[in-house]
């Protein structure tokens, strides 16, 4: 295995564990989604869901989110197809 495709890997897998740290706040989000009673906000429920979602997705200000895992495996599937 070629040391481009090498560095590839290991930057998608750095990528994908720092989306997976954005994954607790939206489980707990849709925790207390659940749990809602009739009496409970839903809309401020469901507003404070997609943020959680969104912030994984883009990492909020000072991350790249999910957004940088899709660069990060275009990469490693371009270095993998120039090693064949």
């Amino acid at each position: 295995m070629s040391d481009d495709v090498t560095k590839a890997r290991e930057h998608l897998d750095h990528e994908f564990a720092d989306v997976r740290k954005g994954f607790e706040p939206i489980r707990t989000a849709l925790a207390r989604l659940e749990h809602a009673g009739p009496r409970d906000d839903i809309s401020a429920l469901l507003e404070a869901l997609e943020d959680a979602v969104h912030k994984a997705r883009t990492g909020g200000v000072m991350g790249s989110g999910a957004n940088g895992h899709k660069r990060a495996l275009a990469a490693l599937i371009e270095a993998e197809g120039s090693t064949r």
